[in-house]
């Protein structure tokens, strides 16, 4: 809705909503920019505690997905009006937790009645005007890395249904709940060259992938069988726990992707799982450097692919 809208005209924004990059970029020094961001969301884990840790994580990956440090945030919350508010006690108190973790400062927030919970922040951070990274800039000969495992929202669905089993449960809390602070610092080290970065969050890791390629004009292939899937999530697929959002990425971005070979089906489905504080999709030209510093660094990191020049298919998929 807002590519509708009128464009305002202000040199200093470095990064708008052009390409449906992960955060906004303003330039506020010769060598200081401000990434902005914000996100929110309804309950995906039963614990209160938990669920702040995970929106709190969600919110702050945009800032790290730009190459930027987390510098303060503001509390977003609905709470509904005769519920307990220890619940919400927890939830902030949850939040906080990794907030302080990533060494962002909770400055404020503001909160109204409603008879949906959800919780979030809108979060600051600064970065260096010729250090960004967005998801334009990939190159033809890139390798693509991604952080994390895909699974998040199957396992969510499962769990809402109650069908969820436990290590599956602690597997996707893991997850959502890991920062992705310490990725961050390895890629913008100085010490590797990185043409272009992401998160996989709601749009799955095809249409966040789609965005890249648009952005940077290349296509890419993504080797299926590499992509790292939390365990259970195969097991949902099957058993039918597909979110709406699934669904709806389906829908919007398979358009641009091409089955090469056998790709079993509930792996293609795994592709468009929304994520909640998912991993860092990364097109980098030194590819095994750069993902031996993340394993060194205890960071779960795999090349599922390559960058290709542009043509049709945009995306291609191989077993």
């Amino acid at each position: 809705m807002l590519g509708k809208l009128a464009r305002q005209q202000d040199p200093n924004v470095l990064v708008g909503f052009d390409h449906a990059d992960d955060a906004g970029v303003y330039l506020i020094a010769p060598d200081q920019a401000l990434v902005q961001t914000v996100d929110f969301f309804t309950p995906i884990v039963d614990d209160p505690y938990t669920f702040g840790q995970i929106a709190a994580t969600n919110a702050l990956s945009d800032v790290y997905a730009m190459g930027g440090k987390p510098l303060t945030a503001l509390a977003l919350v609905c709470f509904p009006e005769k519920a307990d508010l220890e619940i919400l006690e927890r939830i902030l108190a949850g939040g906080l937790s990794k907030m302080i973790e990533a060494g962002c400062t909770v400055i404020g927030g503001h909160s109204i009645r409603d008879e949906e919970t959800k919780f979030g922040y809108s979060v600051t951070g600064l970065v260096h005007p010729k250090k960004i990274l967005t998801n334009a800039g990939a190159k033809a000969g890139d390798s693509l890395l991604f952080t994390k495992a895909l699974g998040t929202g199957v396992i969510s669905t499962a769990i809402k249904k109650g069908k969820a089993e436990a290590h599956w449960i602690d597997a996707a809390v893991r997850s959502m709940t890991t920062l992705n602070k310490r990725a961050a610092e390895v890629i913008t080290s100085g010490n590797f060259a990185v043409n272009a970065m992401t998160d996989v969050t709601g749009f799955g890791l095809i249409g966040h992938a789609r965005e890249m390629v648009l952005a940077s004009n290349v296509s890419i292939r993504i080797s299926a069988g590499k992509v790292p899937l939390i365990e259970g999530a195969l097991e949902c697929v099957r058993a039918g726990y597909v979110p709406a959002g699934l669904k709806n990425n389906r829908d919007f971005a398979e358009c641009v992707v091409d089955y090469e070979g056998t790709v079993p089906e509930d792996l293609r489905t795994m592709l468009f799982d929304p994520q909640t504080a998912g991993g860092l999709l990364i097109s980098t030209p030194q590819g095994p450097q750069l993902t031996q510093a993340l394993i060194d660094a205890g960071i779960s990191a795999v090349q599922i692919g390559d960058v290709l020049a542009n043509a049709k298919p945009r995306i291609r998929v191989t077993p």
